[in-house]
């Protein structure tokens, strides 16, 4: 995904619609593996994962992209991988791509979508949940449709949420680092340091698909993840 991203931003193209269901596997081989969690029904043969034998993609569905220009405001993205700067209607451009990919790798780590809603607040809720407090600069500039889930400098929650069932979801969802360390082995520091430079909230400071690739998550050494 990020040799794909790192093309296509270099070509000055955005994606706007990564997700799952636009990444397709080259190959339809696979292999069956004990499901480590359920270790004594595996040691039997009972119970078996089946894992891509290759994990050679394709991203598809460019129905969505466009070239960057200055000033693009409307809404673009899958809910669950949209960027904050989407929400908030402060404009995008090639780092709502990278935060899409940070939202994926999360849900191929866990087998969830990470943030699960439909409502911009609580959206914006979980993503304090998971990652920490939005930037003041970015709820302060935050425009049209955007204005009222901010008061008083800050998200308006959980005053303004919906109903108890929407702040008991958010306040379920733990903070990105226990969340990885719960699905995945020796590799989890250096996954976790690559999606918090992936899901930075800050648009310009979050990182570029180039220096994503040369993380050292993605070195041979750094690449043993439990499933």
């Amino acid at each position: 995904m990020m040799k794909v991203l790192n093309v296509m931003h270099d070509l000055r193209m955005i994606h706007t619609d990564l997700k799952p269901e636009n990444i397709l596997l080259v190959s339809p081989g696979y292999v069956k593996v004990p499901e480590y969690k359920d270790s004594l029904r595996s040691q039997s043969g009972s119970y078996y994962k089946r894992i891509p034998k290759s994990s050679a993609i394709k991203v598809i569905d460019f129905g969505s992209t466009t070239y960057d220009i200055q000033g693009q405001s409307y809404i673009v993205s899958t809910r669950h991988y949209r960027a904050p700067e989407v929400i908030l209607g402060l404009g995008w451009s090639y780092p709502c791509d990278i935060w899409s990919v940070g939202c994926i790798l999360v849900e191929l780590c866990t087998g969830e979508a990470l943030f699960q809603t439909h409502e911009n607040l609580e959206h914006l809720a979980m993503m304090e949940r998971v990652l920490g407090p939005l930037p003041h600069h970015m709820l302060k500039r935050a425009v049209g449709h955007a204005e009222k889930y901010i008061r008083r400098g800050r998200l308006d929650w959980p005053e303004g949420a919906t109903s108890r069932d929407s702040i008991k979801t958010v306040s379920k969802l733990p903070r990105l680092p226990n969340l990885i360390m719960h699905h995945v082995d020796h590799s989890a520091g250096d996954l976790i340091k690559l999606l918090q430079g992936l899901l930075r909230y800050d648009p310009s400071d979050r990182m570029s698909a180039r220096e994503a690739l040369g993380h050292p998550f993605f070195k041979e050494s750094s690449r043993t993840v439990l499933i």
